[in-house]
């Protein structure tokens, strides 16, 4: 099951009781397009809009102008709300506000407890969720005996197992420590490398983005950048404008380049970066 996910001339602003525009713009006359099966990092200030586009993708929040797609459905097509989440799931920042349940795997099987499916196939995907994301060990423990880094693949499993072909994460490593973040990561990662599923990443790390296949950058409701890791990061002075960093070696090699030293402004990585200077050595 392949999602592609679109933004047609998307429009957003919230509204009041009546229906009147209570905010501004949050983004105006938008359009992008989410290939099936890539991994792609969302990255802005706040209040850039990033975090509202992604609510589209789920249909928690519905257009004031233009469409959002998601698979050829409308989102603001109702009946279609329910084949729309089964394809997208969210993972939001805090996962004790998307665990429910008081064992592991019970909390795994609220989703597909809720979507109707047979007890015999529960299990199975019960099971294969928690494989999926390291934490089948954990399925009788408690949430609240897990760290902070186990919550959310806890709270991603929970996702899985509802099959979608597409999953929204928001700043899911917000709240995590180093090593949080890195267990989170590792599974998203896999998700997308092993079981094709397609990944929006919303993060203020540059780090994670740099993982990406893409990296959108928005600024006031707008995309200013959108390309390769390695070529949106290479965009140093602009990323600054906007108040965004780039990884630190991405920095280093700028301020080399800036003193005279010949070096790829599109390297991203330690690795990339020491083989560079020693053949420029």
């Amino acid at each position: 099951m392949k999602t592609k996910l679109q933004a047609e001339d998307l429009s957003f602003h919230y509204t009041d009781e009546e229906g009147k525009a209570a905010s501004h713009e949050i983004f105006a006359h938008l359009n992008l397009t989410i290939e099936p099966g890539t991994f792609v990092a969302i990255l802005g200030h706040n209040g850039c809009g990033k975090s509202t586009l992604a609510k589209h993708m789920n249909a928690i929040v519905l257009p004031t102008g233009g469409r959002m797609l998601v698979a050829d459905m409308d989102t603001r097509e109702e009946e279609k709300l329910y084949d729309i989440r089964q394809r997208v799931g969210m993972v939001f920042q805090n996962p004790d506000n998307q665990i429910v349940a008081t064992i592991v795997e019970e909390d795994v099987a609220f989703g597909p407890e809720n979507l109707g499916v047979p007890p015999e196939e529960i299990r199975a995907r019960v099971d294969e969720a928690l494989k999926a994301v390291g934490m089948y060990e954990y399925r009788m423990h408690a949430p609240s005996q897990l760290s902070g880094g186990q919550k959310q693949r806890v709270a991603i499993a929970g996702i899985i197992a509802m099959r979608p072909s597409c999953i929204v994460l928001d700043e899911p490593t917000a709240m995590l420590d180093p090593k949080g973040r890195r267990e989170v990561m590792e599974t998203i990662r896999k998700l997308n490398r092993d079981y094709g599923i397609t990944i929006l990443l919303i993060t203020h790390y540059m780090d994670e983005a740099a993982q990406a296949d893409r990296v959108l950058v928005m600024d006031a409701g707008k995309i200013l950048l959108d390309d390769t890791p390695e070529e949106v990061f290479s965009h140093v002075d602009e990323m600054k404008a906007v108040g965004l960093d780039v990884p630190q070696v991405t920095e280093l090699v700028d301020e080399l380049r800036k003193c005279g030293m010949q070096l790829d402004p599109h390297i991203i990585t330690e690795e990339a970066c020491a083989e560079a200077l020693m053949q420029l050595l």
